[in-house]
């Protein structure tokens, strides 16, 4: 989830029903029928991967996630008022099983569970909250999900390197993350029920300031890691220039598999898990390993034609799991055809969120009460499609989808500089750009003048992919580079054209 969680946490625990006893052959009578009724006869999937498929090893059958997310353990601990919201209790998980939810998602926060940087935070009252206590709750609320028989996925979501509480997202995992992983995998390697998430939403950082990119997520550094990453989180502004050296996935998941831990583990791909492009030739050698896919509605790939040529094709290799989906204009047409794709092909799917937000389905709240009452349109929508998922159709009669008009693929804004002359005390400068281009290109003068370097900065306007520069400058002074920069729209991804000037002639950009 790329956006900062906001704790607004259930406003009351959910009240457990009172149980009267019964002394005899009543009694046991009583828990004979309580054994024999579904909720207790559930037990959790024994998950394993085998080739492209999730299966139940118990029964051998195919498993595919459909489920939540359950927020909260990532930003409740931080901000003091708890390790989590109030509603992880049995009542909770009943409450899933009525919307036929198979799987629940838990994201979690690495400070709180490690004890690093002051978290869990101390509250105003008692009870103080605890690295211990914390650990504590998380397998309880787990406890309570595999004994309905609900499968469940741990997600390393919120983290921080030593100095620097976890307080969002951040672009990779970082030095503690493999400890994280190691304590997590140690305490749940015996449920076979659960899944390990190793990073949320691996991404880059943009600068808006600077134009340009704080720090540049790549497959390699996806899986050995070794970069300098912001050390920010996602949407804190403005860029500090604090760094950390990242974690690869490759790390997380021996620290996983040190501690003889043997479930399946996701691994998200770049631009918050949105690009699984390289997923397949760059993930670490390990027989139990899912692709992590997340889609919301204006990332790159959210429509049909990017699902069948990136997702698709990794789905013919390894198992996908679409971890996190959702829709946060209280409609459900993104949604809807995501479901219908993804039923057909066997890809499960986790909607973002099971919790109640005061702002209701425009905060991609599912549920408007701890009873689990959908929100209008989107949460209905999703629980009418689980209690009745869409049937594969017929070859000869295949359904289609309707779609709106997906967003045009970002792509290169193929700045040049064509062309540069000063004399006379004229500077005259020709560029391009893609015609295409709605923002002016700036540009960057280096000078000396007087032996001392000064700089000019310009706005040029572009017409029709062509942009021209004409300017005096200041007597004796000497232009030495030129720096042509455009910031990026909708339709362009940012570029950047250098040039070196040489003075009182005419000079072109050498042939590429």
């Amino acid at each position: 989830m790329k956006e900062p969680l906001i704790a607004d946490g259930y406003d009351s625990m959910v009240s457990r029903p009172l149980r009267s006893a019964c002394l005899g052959l009543l009694a046991f009578a009583g828990w004979l029928l309580f054994a024999a009724s579904p909720a207790a006869a559930a037990v959790a999937p024994d998950l394993q991967v085998n080739g492209i498929r999730i299966e139940n090893a118990t029964t051998g059958s195919e498993f595919i996630p459909r489920g939540v997310n359950w927020p909260s353990f990532e930003y409740a601990c931080v901000q003091g008022w708890g390790y989590s919201n109030s509603a992880a209790t049995p009542e909770t998980a009943q409450a899933m099983l009525s919307w036929n939810i198979n799987t629940v998602r838990i994201p979690l926060n690495q400070d709180c569970w490690l004890g690093d940087d002051g978290q869990p935070r101390f509250g105003l009252l008692p009870p103080y909250l605890t690295a211990a206590g914390y650990r504590s709750a998380v397998e309880d609320f787990v406890g309570e999900l595999t004994d309905a028989g609900l499968a469940v996925i741990l997600d390393l979501h919120w983290s921080g390197q030593d100095g620097t509480a976890a307080d969002g997202l951040r672009p990779m995992a970082d030095e503690r993350s493999d400890d994280f992983w190691a304590s997590v995998a140690t305490r749940f390697k015996a449920n076979d029920a659960v899944i390990f998430d190793l990073f949320n939403e691996p991404h880059s950082r943009w600068d808006p300031a600077a134009h340009d990119w704080a720090f540049l997520q790549t497959w390699a550094c996806w899986r050995s890691g070794g970069c300098e990453a912001t050390d920010q989180a996602d949407t804190d502004l403005p860029i500090t220039g604090a760094t950390y050296t990242t974690l690869g996935m490759g790390s997380l998941l021996a620290a996983v598999r040190g501690t003889g831990a043997t479930q399946p583990v996701i691994l998200s791909g770049l631009d918050y898990a949105n690009d699984l492009s390289e997923w397949s030739e760059r993930a670490p050698d390990d027989d139990q390993l899912i692709a992590g896919f997340h889609n919301y509605p204006g990332q790159k790939c959210s429509y049909s034609a990017c699902w069948a040529g990136k997702i698709e094709t990794v789905a013919a290799e390894h198992p996908v799991i679409t971890s996190e989906f959702g829709q946060r204009n209280c409609q459900a047409d993104h949604i809807e055809r995501y479901m219908k794709w993804a039923d057909r092909r066997g890809i499960g799917y986790l909607a973002w969120s099971w919790w109640v937000i005061n702002e209701g389905c425009t905060n991609y709240a599912l549920i408007t009460d701890v009873d689990g009452t959908p929100t209008p349109t989107y949460g209905a929508h999703f629980r009418a499609h689980l209690e009745d998922p869409a049937t594969p159709p017929d070859d000869a009669k295949p359904e289609i989808i309707p779609e709106l008009p997906h967003p045009a693929d970002r792509g290169g804004a193929g700045l040049k500089i064509v062309s540069a002359k000063f004399r006379s005390g004229q500077l005259k400068v020709r560029l391009k750009v893609r015609p295409v281009a709605s923002e002016r290109v700036r540009a960057r003068i280096v000078l000396y003048r007087n032996g001392k370097k000064r700089k000019l900065k310009l706005k040029v306007k572009v017409r029709r992919g062509i942009g021209t520069i004409k300017r005096r400058l200041p007597r004796r002074a000497r232009p030495k580079r030129l720096i042509a920069h455009y910031p990026g729209d909708k339709l362009l991804l940012p570029g950047k054209a250098r040039f070196s000037l040489k003075s009182s002639r005419n000079a072109r950009p050498p042939a590429t």
